[in-house]
Protein backbone atom coordinates (compact mmCIF):
# COMPACT_ATOMS: atom_id res chain seq x y z
CA UNK A 1 0.00 0.00 0.00
CA UNK A 2 2.79 2.43 0.88
CA UNK A 3 4.52 1.83 -2.44
CA UNK A 4 1.25 2.34 -4.30
CA UNK A 5 0.53 5.61 -2.44
CA UNK A 6 4.03 6.92 -3.20
CA UNK A 7 3.64 6.11 -6.89
CA UNK A 8 0.11 7.50 -7.17
CA UNK A 9 0.84 10.78 -5.39
CA UNK A 10 4.03 11.07 -7.48
CA UNK A 11 1.99 10.82 -10.68
CA UNK A 12 -0.65 13.21 -9.34
CA UNK A 13 1.76 16.03 -8.68
CA UNK A 14 3.73 15.29 -11.83
CA UNK A 15 0.52 16.16 -13.70
CA UNK A 16 0.06 19.38 -11.73
CA UNK A 17 3.54 20.62 -12.67
CA UNK A 18 3.28 19.29 -16.22
CA UNK A 19 0.26 21.55 -16.76
CA UNK A 20 2.12 24.63 -15.42
CA UNK A 21 5.21 24.36 -17.61
CA UNK A 22 3.92 24.90 -21.19
CA UNK A 23 3.43 28.67 -20.74
CA UNK A 24 7.19 29.15 -20.26
CA UNK A 25 7.94 27.25 -23.49
CA UNK A 26 5.21 28.97 -25.53
CA UNK A 27 6.37 32.47 -24.44
CA UNK A 28 9.09 32.55 -27.08
CA UNK A 29 6.42 31.76 -29.69
CA UNK A 30 3.99 34.43 -28.51
CA UNK A 31 6.62 37.09 -29.20
CA UNK A 32 9.46 36.47 -31.64
CA UNK A 33 11.50 38.20 -34.31
CA UNK A 34 9.63 37.54 -37.55
CA UNK A 35 12.16 39.17 -39.89
CA UNK A 36 13.64 35.80 -40.89
CA UNK A 37 10.23 34.31 -41.77
CA UNK A 38 8.37 34.71 -45.03
CA UNK A 39 5.42 37.05 -44.75
CA UNK A 40 2.20 35.46 -46.15
CA UNK A 41 1.00 37.01 -49.42
CA UNK A 42 -2.42 37.94 -48.03
CA UNK A 43 -1.00 39.43 -44.82
CA UNK A 44 -1.80 43.09 -44.11
CA UNK A 45 1.35 43.88 -42.12
CA UNK A 46 4.05 46.11 -43.61
CA UNK A 47 7.27 44.59 -44.91
CA UNK A 48 9.26 46.29 -42.10
CA UNK A 49 7.08 44.84 -39.33
CA UNK A 50 9.23 42.34 -37.37
CA UNK A 51 6.37 41.16 -35.12
CA UNK A 52 3.77 40.11 -37.69
CA UNK A 53 4.08 36.45 -36.65
CA UNK A 54 3.72 37.17 -32.90
CA UNK A 55 0.47 36.57 -31.05
CA UNK A 56 -1.43 39.72 -30.16
CA UNK A 57 -1.51 41.28 -27.55
CA UNK A 58 2.06 40.04 -26.91
CA UNK A 59 3.40 41.57 -30.15
CA UNK A 60 4.15 44.97 -28.56
CA UNK A 61 7.40 46.27 -27.07
CA UNK A 62 6.10 45.74 -23.53
CA UNK A 63 5.53 42.02 -24.13
CA UNK A 64 7.79 41.07 -21.18
CA UNK A 65 5.52 42.98 -18.81
CA UNK A 66 2.39 41.40 -20.31
CA UNK A 67 3.85 37.89 -20.11
CA UNK A 68 4.91 38.63 -16.53
CA UNK A 69 1.33 39.70 -15.77
CA UNK A 70 0.00 36.38 -17.11
CA UNK A 71 2.48 34.47 -14.93
CA UNK A 72 1.67 36.62 -11.94
CA UNK A 73 -2.07 36.09 -12.32
CA UNK A 74 -1.50 32.37 -11.78
CA UNK A 75 1.05 32.75 -8.99
CA UNK A 76 -0.76 35.40 -6.93
CA UNK A 77 -3.98 33.35 -7.11
CA UNK A 78 -1.96 30.26 -6.15
CA UNK A 79 -0.36 32.02 -3.16
CA UNK A 80 -3.68 33.36 -1.85
CA UNK A 81 -5.52 30.11 -2.48
CA UNK A 82 -2.84 28.01 -0.78
CA UNK A 83 -3.55 29.44 2.67
CA UNK A 84 -7.23 28.58 2.24
CA UNK A 85 -6.59 25.22 0.58
CA UNK A 86 -4.85 23.69 3.60
CA UNK A 87 -7.87 24.45 5.77
CA UNK A 88 -10.20 22.75 3.27
CA UNK A 89 -7.73 19.89 2.87
CA UNK A 90 -8.04 19.03 6.56
CA UNK A 91 -11.82 19.09 6.55
CA UNK A 92 -12.70 17.46 3.20
CA UNK A 93 -11.95 13.94 1.93
CA UNK A 94 -8.60 14.14 0.13
CA UNK A 95 -9.78 11.81 -2.63
CA UNK A 96 -12.66 14.09 -3.62
CA UNK A 97 -10.61 17.24 -3.12
CA UNK A 98 -7.72 16.08 -5.31
CA UNK A 99 -9.95 14.63 -8.02
CA UNK A 100 -11.98 17.83 -8.38
CA UNK A 101 -8.81 19.93 -8.39
CA UNK A 102 -7.21 17.88 -11.15
CA UNK A 103 -10.31 17.90 -13.34
CA UNK A 104 -10.62 21.69 -13.06
CA UNK A 105 -6.89 22.16 -13.56
CA UNK A 106 -7.04 20.13 -16.76
CA UNK A 107 -10.00 22.21 -17.94
CA UNK A 108 -8.33 25.60 -17.38
CA UNK A 109 -5.02 24.46 -18.87
CA UNK A 110 -6.87 23.33 -21.99
CA UNK A 111 -8.72 26.67 -22.18
CA UNK A 112 -5.35 28.44 -22.51
CA UNK A 113 -4.60 26.32 -25.58
CA UNK A 114 -8.05 26.88 -27.03
CA UNK A 115 -7.18 30.58 -27.30
CA UNK A 116 -5.07 29.56 -30.31
CA UNK A 117 -7.88 27.69 -32.08
CA UNK A 118 -10.54 30.24 -31.10
CA UNK A 119 -8.26 33.10 -32.20
CA UNK A 120 -8.51 34.97 -28.89
CA UNK A 121 -6.24 38.00 -28.53
CA UNK A 122 -7.58 39.63 -25.35
CA UNK A 123 -5.19 39.89 -22.41
CA UNK A 124 -8.00 39.57 -19.87
CA UNK A 125 -8.82 36.08 -21.17
CA UNK A 126 -5.29 34.79 -20.46
CA UNK A 127 -5.21 36.53 -17.06
CA UNK A 128 -8.65 35.23 -16.01
CA UNK A 129 -7.87 31.65 -16.99
CA UNK A 130 -4.55 31.80 -15.14
CA UNK A 131 -6.27 33.11 -11.99
CA UNK A 132 -8.77 30.25 -12.07
CA UNK A 133 -6.00 27.74 -12.77
CA UNK A 134 -3.90 29.09 -9.90
CA UNK A 135 -6.78 28.70 -7.45
CA UNK A 136 -7.67 25.13 -8.40
CA UNK A 137 -4.02 24.01 -8.45
CA UNK A 138 -3.75 24.77 -4.73
CA UNK A 139 -5.69 21.57 -4.13
CA UNK A 140 -2.62 19.55 -5.05
CA UNK A 141 0.31 20.16 -2.74
CA UNK A 142 -1.25 20.14 0.76
CA UNK A 143 -3.27 17.07 -0.19
CA UNK A 144 -0.43 14.92 -1.56
CA UNK A 145 1.95 15.82 1.30
CA UNK A 146 -0.78 15.09 3.85
CA UNK A 147 -1.51 11.77 2.16
CA UNK A 148 2.16 10.72 2.15
CA UNK A 149 2.54 11.94 5.75
CA UNK A 150 -0.42 9.76 6.73
CA UNK A 151 1.43 6.68 5.47
CA UNK A 152 5.09 7.30 6.38
CA UNK A 153 6.95 7.89 9.65
CA UNK A 154 9.92 10.14 10.28
CA UNK A 155 13.10 8.01 10.10
CA UNK A 156 14.15 8.12 6.43
CA UNK A 157 11.58 10.71 5.44
CA UNK A 158 14.16 13.10 3.91
CA UNK A 159 15.56 10.50 1.52
CA UNK A 160 12.17 9.00 0.59
CA UNK A 161 10.55 12.39 0.09
CA UNK A 162 13.63 13.65 -1.76
CA UNK A 163 13.12 10.91 -4.34
CA UNK A 164 9.34 11.37 -4.28
CA UNK A 165 9.65 15.15 -4.71
CA UNK A 166 11.32 14.64 -8.07
CA UNK A 167 7.73 14.69 -9.39
CA UNK A 168 8.13 18.50 -9.55
CA UNK A 169 11.08 18.28 -11.91
CA UNK A 170 9.71 15.27 -13.82
CA UNK A 171 6.48 17.20 -14.39
CA UNK A 172 8.43 20.24 -15.61
CA UNK A 173 10.47 18.06 -17.98
CA UNK A 174 7.44 16.25 -19.40
CA UNK A 175 5.55 19.54 -19.72
CA UNK A 176 8.47 21.10 -21.60
CA UNK A 177 8.87 18.15 -23.94
CA UNK A 178 5.13 17.94 -24.71
CA UNK A 179 4.92 21.70 -25.27
CA UNK A 180 8.00 21.56 -27.50
CA UNK A 181 6.34 19.12 -29.89
CA UNK A 182 3.74 21.70 -30.99
CA UNK A 183 5.29 25.06 -29.99
CA UNK A 184 6.44 25.88 -33.54
CA UNK A 185 3.23 24.74 -35.22
CA UNK A 186 -0.09 24.57 -33.31
CA UNK A 187 1.00 25.90 -29.90
CA UNK A 188 -2.53 25.49 -28.55
CA UNK A 189 -1.91 21.74 -28.34
CA UNK A 190 1.01 22.48 -26.01
CA UNK A 191 -1.65 23.26 -23.39
CA UNK A 192 -4.51 21.00 -24.44
CA UNK A 193 -2.58 17.71 -24.32
CA UNK A 194 -1.23 18.25 -20.75
CA UNK A 195 -4.70 19.41 -19.73
CA UNK A 196 -6.32 16.20 -20.97
CA UNK A 197 -3.68 14.06 -19.23
CA UNK A 198 -4.20 15.94 -15.94
CA UNK A 199 -7.98 15.52 -16.09
CA UNK A 200 -7.62 11.80 -16.85
CA UNK A 201 -5.31 11.42 -13.84
CA UNK A 202 -7.97 13.13 -11.71
CA UNK A 203 -10.49 10.44 -12.67
CA UNK A 204 -7.96 7.71 -11.81
CA UNK A 205 -7.32 9.38 -8.43
CA UNK A 206 -11.02 9.38 -7.61
CA UNK A 207 -11.22 5.61 -7.93
CA UNK A 208 -7.91 4.48 -6.43
CA UNK A 209 -6.50 6.95 -3.84
CA UNK A 210 -6.36 5.58 -0.26
CA UNK A 211 -6.16 8.46 2.22
CA UNK A 212 -5.33 6.69 5.49
CA UNK A 213 -3.82 3.31 6.48
CA UNK A 214 -6.91 2.86 8.66
CA UNK A 215 -9.05 2.81 5.51
CA UNK A 216 -7.57 -0.60 4.67
CA UNK A 217 -7.39 -1.82 8.30
CA UNK A 218 -3.71 -0.95 8.84
CA UNK A 219 -2.08 1.00 11.66
CA UNK A 220 -0.82 4.56 11.10
CA UNK A 221 2.95 5.21 11.06
CA UNK A 222 4.91 6.09 14.19
CA UNK A 223 5.91 9.73 13.78
CA UNK A 224 7.96 9.86 17.00
CA UNK A 225 10.18 7.35 18.70
CA UNK A 226 8.51 7.69 22.10
CA UNK A 227 7.41 10.11 24.80
CA UNK A 228 10.91 11.43 25.32
CA UNK A 229 11.51 12.01 21.62
CA UNK A 230 12.54 15.60 21.03
CA UNK A 231 14.27 15.09 17.74
CA UNK A 232 11.78 17.17 15.77
CA UNK A 233 12.15 20.27 17.90
CA UNK A 234 14.69 22.72 16.47
CA UNK A 235 14.25 24.82 19.61
CA UNK A 236 15.70 22.11 21.88
CA UNK A 237 19.54 22.17 22.01
CA UNK A 238 19.51 18.78 23.72
CA UNK A 239 18.08 16.90 20.76
CA UNK A 240 19.35 13.37 20.41
CA UNK A 241 20.75 13.39 16.90
CA UNK A 242 21.44 9.73 16.51
CA UNK A 243 19.13 7.84 18.86
CA UNK A 244 16.43 7.23 16.23
CA UNK A 245 18.57 6.63 13.16
CA UNK A 246 17.01 3.20 12.73
CA UNK A 247 13.38 4.20 13.31
CA UNK A 248 11.26 5.34 10.40
CA UNK A 249 9.09 4.24 7.58
CA UNK A 250 9.41 0.65 8.78
CA UNK A 251 7.41 1.68 11.85
CA UNK A 252 4.07 1.14 10.09
CA UNK A 253 2.40 -1.56 12.14
CA UNK A 254 0.60 -4.62 10.96
CA UNK A 255 -3.14 -4.96 10.46
CA UNK A 256 -5.72 -4.79 11.94
CA UNK A 257 -6.05 -1.71 14.17
CA UNK A 258 -8.35 -0.54 16.94
CA UNK A 259 -10.37 2.55 15.90
CA UNK A 260 -9.29 5.82 17.56
CA UNK A 261 -11.14 9.10 18.03
CA UNK A 262 -10.78 11.56 15.14
CA UNK A 263 -8.45 14.46 16.21
CA UNK A 264 -9.60 18.04 15.82
CA UNK A 265 -8.15 20.18 13.02
CA UNK A 266 -5.50 22.68 14.10
CA UNK A 267 -6.06 26.43 13.78
CA UNK A 268 -4.01 28.69 11.51
CA UNK A 269 -2.41 30.49 14.48
CA UNK A 270 -1.81 27.19 16.22
CA UNK A 271 0.17 25.97 13.22
CA UNK A 272 2.26 29.16 13.19
CA UNK A 273 3.30 28.54 16.80
CA UNK A 274 5.01 25.26 15.91
CA UNK A 275 8.78 25.92 16.31
CA UNK A 276 10.45 26.45 12.94
CA UNK A 277 7.32 27.03 10.83
CA UNK A 278 7.85 30.80 10.46
CA UNK A 279 11.57 30.57 9.65
CA UNK A 280 11.19 27.83 7.06
CA UNK A 281 8.16 29.57 5.53
CA UNK A 282 10.06 32.84 5.02
CA UNK A 283 13.12 30.98 3.74
CA UNK A 284 10.92 29.18 1.20
CA UNK A 285 9.52 32.54 0.08
CA UNK A 286 12.94 33.55 -1.27
CA UNK A 287 13.99 30.05 -2.36
CA UNK A 288 10.80 29.62 -4.37
CA UNK A 289 11.22 33.11 -5.84
CA UNK A 290 14.48 31.91 -7.41
CA UNK A 291 13.14 28.51 -8.47
CA UNK A 292 9.97 29.82 -10.13
CA UNK A 293 11.84 32.59 -11.92
CA UNK A 294 13.87 29.86 -13.59
CA UNK A 295 10.71 27.82 -14.17
CA UNK A 296 8.91 30.60 -16.05
CA UNK A 297 11.77 32.55 -17.68
CA UNK A 298 14.64 30.14 -18.34
CA UNK A 299 13.47 29.06 -21.85
CA UNK A 300 13.07 32.71 -22.89
CA UNK A 301 16.47 33.57 -21.39
CA UNK A 302 18.13 30.76 -23.38
CA UNK A 303 16.16 31.81 -26.49
CA UNK A 304 17.35 35.44 -26.22
CA UNK A 305 20.90 34.99 -24.95
CA UNK A 306 22.06 31.69 -26.51
CA UNK A 307 19.90 32.17 -29.66
CA UNK A 308 18.40 28.68 -29.79
CA UNK A 309 14.99 28.27 -31.39
CA UNK A 310 11.89 27.88 -29.21
CA UNK A 311 11.90 24.08 -29.14
CA UNK A 312 15.65 23.79 -28.46
CA UNK A 313 15.42 26.39 -25.67
CA UNK A 314 12.55 24.48 -24.07
CA UNK A 315 14.39 21.18 -24.32
CA UNK A 316 17.63 22.64 -22.91
CA UNK A 317 15.77 24.18 -19.98
CA UNK A 318 14.77 20.68 -18.83
CA UNK A 319 18.37 20.15 -17.68
CA UNK A 320 17.67 22.59 -14.85
CA UNK A 321 14.95 20.21 -13.69
CA UNK A 322 17.27 17.21 -14.08
CA UNK A 323 19.58 18.99 -11.66
CA UNK A 324 16.57 19.62 -9.43
CA UNK A 325 15.92 15.88 -9.17
CA UNK A 326 19.52 15.27 -8.14
CA UNK A 327 19.50 18.17 -5.68
CA UNK A 328 16.25 17.09 -4.02
CA UNK A 329 17.50 13.53 -3.46
CA UNK A 330 20.90 14.71 -2.16
CA UNK A 331 19.30 17.25 0.17
CA UNK A 332 16.99 14.61 1.65
CA UNK A 333 19.77 12.01 2.00
CA UNK A 334 22.25 14.42 3.62
CA UNK A 335 19.68 15.95 5.96
CA UNK A 336 18.64 12.48 7.15
CA UNK A 337 22.25 11.49 7.80
CA UNK A 338 23.27 14.61 9.73
CA UNK A 339 19.76 15.23 11.11
CA UNK A 340 20.05 18.85 10.03
CA UNK A 341 17.34 20.08 7.67
CA UNK A 342 18.18 23.78 8.17
CA UNK A 343 21.94 23.27 7.84
CA UNK A 344 21.55 21.29 4.62
CA UNK A 345 19.36 24.02 3.12
CA UNK A 346 21.73 26.78 4.25
CA UNK A 347 24.84 25.20 2.74
CA UNK A 348 23.12 24.57 -0.61
CA UNK A 349 21.82 28.14 -0.70
CA UNK A 350 25.31 29.49 0.00
CA UNK A 351 26.72 27.46 -2.90
CA UNK A 352 23.86 28.40 -5.25
CA UNK A 353 24.68 32.14 -5.26
CA UNK A 354 28.13 31.94 -6.96
CA UNK A 355 26.90 29.17 -9.28
CA UNK A 356 24.08 31.39 -10.59
CA UNK A 357 26.58 34.20 -11.16
CA UNK A 358 28.87 31.85 -13.10
CA UNK A 359 25.99 30.50 -15.19
CA UNK A 360 25.01 33.98 -16.29
CA UNK A 361 28.66 34.92 -16.95
CA UNK A 362 30.04 31.86 -18.74
CA UNK A 363 27.14 29.41 -18.98
CA UNK A 364 26.28 30.40 -22.56
CA UNK A 365 29.82 30.16 -23.96
CA UNK A 366 29.24 26.66 -25.29
CA UNK A 367 26.76 23.82 -25.22
CA UNK A 368 28.89 21.75 -22.81
CA UNK A 369 29.32 24.53 -20.26
CA UNK A 370 25.63 25.36 -20.56
CA UNK A 371 24.59 21.76 -19.84
CA UNK A 372 26.94 21.37 -16.85
CA UNK A 373 26.05 24.73 -15.31
CA UNK A 374 22.30 24.17 -15.74
CA UNK A 375 22.43 20.82 -13.94
CA UNK A 376 24.56 22.17 -11.06
CA UNK A 377 22.43 25.30 -10.79
CA UNK A 378 19.22 23.24 -10.76
CA UNK A 379 20.55 20.96 -8.01
CA UNK A 380 21.57 23.81 -5.71
CA UNK A 381 18.51 25.99 -6.35
CA UNK A 382 15.85 23.27 -6.14
CA UNK A 383 17.49 21.16 -3.41
CA UNK A 384 16.51 23.42 -0.47
CA UNK A 385 13.13 24.18 -2.07
CA UNK A 386 12.40 20.45 -2.40
CA UNK A 387 13.54 19.67 1.15
CA UNK A 388 11.46 22.41 2.78
CA UNK A 389 8.26 21.62 0.90
CA UNK A 390 8.46 17.90 1.65
CA UNK A 391 10.46 16.50 4.59
CA UNK A 392 10.51 19.75 6.59
CA UNK A 393 6.76 20.29 6.09
CA UNK A 394 6.04 16.71 7.12
CA UNK A 395 8.36 16.96 10.15
CA UNK A 396 6.69 20.15 11.38
CA UNK A 397 3.19 18.90 10.55
CA UNK A 398 3.77 15.85 12.77
CA UNK A 399 5.69 17.80 15.43
CA UNK A 400 5.96 16.51 19.01
CA UNK A 401 3.95 19.50 20.28
CA UNK A 402 0.91 18.33 18.30
CA UNK A 403 0.68 15.14 20.39
CA UNK A 404 0.02 12.90 17.41
CA UNK A 405 -2.54 15.11 15.67
CA UNK A 406 -1.50 14.36 12.07
CA UNK A 407 -4.47 16.35 10.76
CA UNK A 408 -2.29 19.45 11.25
CA UNK A 409 -0.10 18.29 8.36
CA UNK A 410 -2.28 19.79 5.64
CA UNK A 411 -2.48 23.20 7.36
CA UNK A 412 1.25 23.36 8.12
CA UNK A 413 2.11 22.33 4.55
CA UNK A 414 -0.25 24.99 3.18
CA UNK A 415 1.25 27.72 5.38
CA UNK A 416 4.82 26.89 4.35
CA UNK A 417 4.05 26.45 0.65
CA UNK A 418 1.60 29.37 0.65
CA UNK A 419 4.28 31.71 2.00
CA UNK A 420 6.70 30.28 -0.54
CA UNK A 421 4.15 30.90 -3.27
CA UNK A 422 4.24 34.62 -2.50
CA UNK A 423 7.89 34.48 -3.54
CA UNK A 424 6.93 32.36 -6.55
CA UNK A 425 4.59 35.18 -7.61
CA UNK A 426 7.14 37.94 -6.99
CA UNK A 427 10.01 36.27 -8.87
CA UNK A 428 8.53 36.03 -12.38
CA UNK A 429 6.89 39.45 -11.94
CA UNK A 430 10.20 41.08 -11.02
CA UNK A 431 11.94 39.22 -13.84
CA UNK A 432 9.40 40.62 -16.31
CA UNK A 433 9.96 44.15 -15.02
CA UNK A 434 13.77 43.91 -14.74
CA UNK A 435 14.61 41.92 -17.90
CA UNK A 436 14.22 44.93 -20.25
CA UNK A 437 17.17 46.53 -18.37
CA UNK A 438 19.31 43.45 -19.00
CA UNK A 439 19.42 39.82 -17.90
CA UNK A 440 22.40 40.56 -15.62
CA UNK A 441 20.11 42.54 -13.33
CA UNK A 442 17.67 39.62 -13.16
CA UNK A 443 20.45 37.36 -11.92
CA UNK A 444 21.59 39.93 -9.35
CA UNK A 445 18.03 39.94 -8.01
CA UNK A 446 18.04 36.12 -7.82
CA UNK A 447 21.39 36.04 -6.01
CA UNK A 448 20.14 38.61 -3.45
CA UNK A 449 17.01 36.53 -2.81
CA UNK A 450 19.16 33.43 -2.37
CA UNK A 451 21.31 35.13 0.27
CA UNK A 452 18.24 36.35 2.16
CA UNK A 453 16.84 32.80 2.22
CA UNK A 454 20.11 31.60 3.73
CA UNK A 455 20.16 34.31 6.43
CA UNK A 456 16.64 33.43 7.58
CA UNK A 457 17.82 29.96 8.61
CA UNK A 458 20.78 31.12 10.74
CA UNK A 459 18.99 30.68 14.08
CA UNK A 460 17.83 27.17 13.23
CA UNK A 461 21.31 26.23 11.98
CA UNK A 462 22.73 27.43 15.32
CA UNK A 463 20.21 25.27 17.21
CA UNK A 464 21.15 22.24 15.10
CA UNK A 465 24.85 22.77 15.81
CA UNK A 466 24.08 22.87 19.53
CA UNK A 467 22.10 19.64 19.15
CA UNK A 468 25.05 17.95 17.45
CA UNK A 469 27.40 19.02 20.25
CA UNK A 470 24.99 17.73 22.88
CA UNK A 471 24.63 14.43 21.01
CA UNK A 472 28.40 13.97 20.66
CA UNK A 473 28.84 14.54 24.38
CA UNK A 474 26.40 11.66 25.05
CA UNK A 475 27.67 9.23 22.40
CA UNK A 476 31.07 7.76 23.40
CA UNK A 477 33.49 7.20 20.57
CA UNK A 478 31.84 9.64 18.13
CA UNK A 479 34.74 11.81 17.01
CA UNK A 480 33.24 13.43 13.94
CA UNK A 481 30.03 13.88 12.05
Amino acid sequence: FRGFILLLTFLIYTCYHMSRKPISVVKSRLHQNCSELINPINDTHSLNDTTWCSWSPFDKDDYNVLLGAVDNAFLVAYAIGMFISGIFGERLPLRYYLSAGMLLSGLFTSLLGLAYFWNIHMLWYFVLIQICNGLVQTTGWPSVVACVGNWFGKGKRGFIMGIWNSHTSVGNIIGSLIAGVWVNSDWGLSFIVPGIITAAMGIFTFFFLIEYPEDVDCSPPQHHGGPSENQDNPEDPGNSTYQHRESGVEAVATCPKEPVPEPAAISFLGALKIPGVIEFSLCLLFAKLVSYTFLYWLPLYIFNVAHFDAKEAGDLSTLFDVGGIIGGILAGLISDYINGRATTCCVMLILAAPVMFLYNSVGQNGITSSIVMLIICGALVNGPYALITTAVSADLGTHQSLRGNAKALSTVTAIIDGTGSIGAALGPLLAGLISPTGWNNVFYMLIAADILACLLLCRLVYKEILAWKAALSRVPGYKEI
